[in-house]
């Protein structure tokens, strides 16, 4: 079962390992990610910040699709982090088991606009996230668990 589709762009970092998975109670935890999957770097890192007792497990988005579509995370209570918006629509909209989106942090750049404490997003996530939203899938901003879940209006 998937518990949380998240995006934040640190992907597993004190916030996440601590307060989500201290609240949601995962046995994995899946970074979907197209760089990461390529990074040795970045999977051994990923791997030192891993809670003890939590699998993790590094996969492309398409492996990551294919896998959860496959029912080979069925055994799983999963909890899925992204680094972008692009990716968690992506998600979003090809898993029926998906139904929302945790909008956790996202990087200000030049092209972004702030919507909420540490949100910033393009143009084209804003669009992306309608369309999510038009096909039924719930947006919201929520840190930590101890936050108020924030309906996404953009």
């Amino acid at each position: 079962m998937i518990k949380l589709l998240r995006v934040d762009h640190r992907l597993l970092h004190g916030q996440v390992v601590f307060s989500w998975v201290s609240h949601l109670k995962p046995n994995c935890i899946l970074v979907a990610n197209d760089d990461v999957v390529n990074d040795d770097l970045r999977k051994t890192t990923l791997r030192l910040s891993k809670p003890n007792g939590v699998k993790l497990v590094i996969k492309s988005i398409d492996d990551s699709i294919a896998a959860i579509e496959a029912g080979k995370t069925d055994k799983y209570d999963l909890m899925v982090v992204v680094s972008n918006v692009a990716d968690a629509v992506r998600l979003a909209t090809s898993i029926e088991q998906i139904d929302a989106i945790d909008l956790g942090g996202t990087k200000p750049t030049d092209q972004t606009r702030a919507y909420a404490k540490s949100i910033n997003l393009t143009d084209e996530d804003v669009a992306l996230l309608n369309d999510a939203k038009a096909q039924g899938i719930d947006v919201y901003i929520q840190g930590v668990p101890a936050d108020r879940k924030q309906e996404f209006v953009a």
